[in-house]
């Protein structure tokens, strides 16, 4: 079987899709190496400094025009270079596929993460919000089959876009298997100190936004008199601002620690030496952190509905995300209770035992097969 791959954000972006796009052909390469894999990438470069697996190859775009458009090629004109490579089956992996995908002779899936920018248009720009609907929802009916990475999704994808429930698969998403790996204490000690991480700490990761709720657990901390310190890990937006306007104004400023810049081979260390990680997102199609934590044996708050238990089970303490008085005490409990503290971890770990990469391999597979 050739499979080729949408590796956009395989090389270009650091985070979110760049590590579910890496994840997803790494653990290909590594459990079914029989098949032939292609990377269409719209141009050289790799700042994500991904490592390819061995024997897998790179295509960009030939002529001076798809080069100098290459944005345009990878949405609008790849048909042919998927039939130089004679590429069976091509894997949009972040919500979208060429346009002119049915051209290129190439059988397709589409992985959809989510539909936020429905759900929460206040979050985006207009213009942002027509162009992803016009390119995701099209993308939906041109493919031949459909990822959702969350019965979450998939229950979106249905009943706000009408796309049909039987083209649609449900492939949970793993985790980067470090996540998986105990850190050392060298590494715990050089991560404290480039960090400057207090001893004890509320771990809280994600781009801090409006729809990721940070503010309720920094609520919690100033209004119910929880004790701790707070570290955030994740991309500024304006909504951190607002945080730290409240925090200053109820006298907590000093206990707050934003880290913007954060290593990724740092982040296990990071979790994995906090004392609760707090994810109280209002929606996620998937909540990748949440995963990370269980994996990293670190107890985990989250919210209550939506997509949370999926994604965390029986392991996680959930939470009304609109309520500051339930974070106080599911804060006061994770972090006071040892016997519970104790359960969560060990649910923790073997819950996330069904999102392991050999798993997410083996859905996918299924996924491809069920195509060709």
């Amino acid at each position: 079987m050739k499979i080729g791959f949408d590796a956009k954000r395989i090389f270009f972006n650091r985070s979110g899709l760049g590590n579910y796009s890496r994840g997803t052909v790494d653990a290909l390469a590594a459990y079914y190496p029989d098949n032939e894999y292609v990377l269409f990438s719209p141009k050289p470069g790799n700042p994500a400094g991904y490592r390819v697996p061995d024997g897998i190859g790179t295509v960009y775009p030939r002529s001076g025009w798809n080069r100098r458009l290459s944005s345009l090629w990878r949405s609008y004109n790849m048909a042919g270079s998927l039939r130089r490579a004679e590429v069976e089956l091509y894997h949009g992996l972040s919500n979208e596929l060429p346009m002119d995908i049915r051209r290129s002779g190439a059988r397709s899936v589409l992985t959809m993460h989510d539909i936020i920018f429905v759900r929460f248009p206040e979050l985006y720009k207009p213009l942002d919000r027509w162009l992803y609907t016009r390119k995701y929802r099209s993308s939906c009916f041109r493919a031949d089959r459909i990822i959702a990475i969350s019965r979450q999704t998939m229950d979106d994808l249905v009943n706000v876009w009408q796309v049909p429930e039987a083209k649609i698969d449900v492939v949970y998403q793993g985790c980067d298997p470090m996540f998986c790996a105990a850190a050392d204490e060298e590494k715990k000690r050089s991560v404290r100190e480039r960090y400057a991480l207090p001893e004890h700490y509320i771990l809280s990761v994600g781009t801090i936004e409006e729809r990721k709720n940070l503010l309720l657990t920094v609520r919690a901390m100033a209004e119910g008199g929880v004790e701790g310190e707070l570290v955030a890990c994740g991309r500024a937006t304006p909504y951190a601002d607002e945080i730290k306007r409240y925090a200053e104004r109820h006298g907590i400023a000093r206990r707050l620690h934003f880290i913007h810049n954060l290593r990724f081979e740092d982040l296990p260390a990071v979790y994995q030496m906090a004392d609760v990680m707090v994810y109280a997102s209002l929606y996620e199609g998937f909540g990748i952190p949440i995963l990370e934590g269980l994996n990293s044996g670190v107890p985990v708050i989250t919210s209550e509905g939506g997509v949370f238990p999926e994604t965390g089970g029986d392991a996680c303490y959930y939470v009304d995300p609109r309520s500051p008085e339930g974070m106080v005490v599911a804060l006061r409990e994770t972090l006071g209770n040892t016997a519970l503290r104790e359960a969560m971890i060990r649910k923790g770990r073997e819950y996330a035992l069904r999102f392991r990469e050999e798993e997410v391999a083996k859905n996918l597979m299924a996924v491809y097969r069920k195509v060709l």
